[in-house]
């Protein structure tokens, strides 16, 4: 789960993306604040999800490794 994207978003579109995911009525004036709380959202929202496990070297290998979640 991201809050903005790929990590490009400015301070001020992540602390509006927060305030409005969390319905919050006013944000902090250090927007360094809301990069900590968005961090910590998606570690929340990320919670219990397998974020490891198999390497793919390309999407040949991903292909060969899944190939039931290929769709023909």
């Amino acid at each position: 789960m991201a809050i903005t994207g790929n990590g490009n978003a400015s301070k001020e579109q992540v602390a509006l993306m927060l305030k409005s995911l969390l319905n919050l009525k006013t944000l902090p004036k250090n927007l360094d604040a809301t990069d900590g709380l968005a961090a910590a959202v998606c570690h929340f929202y990320n919670s219990g999800k397998v974020v490891g496990g198999k390497s793919y070297s390309g999407w040949a290998s991903f292909v060969k490794q899944n190939e039931k979640r290929v769709k023909k």
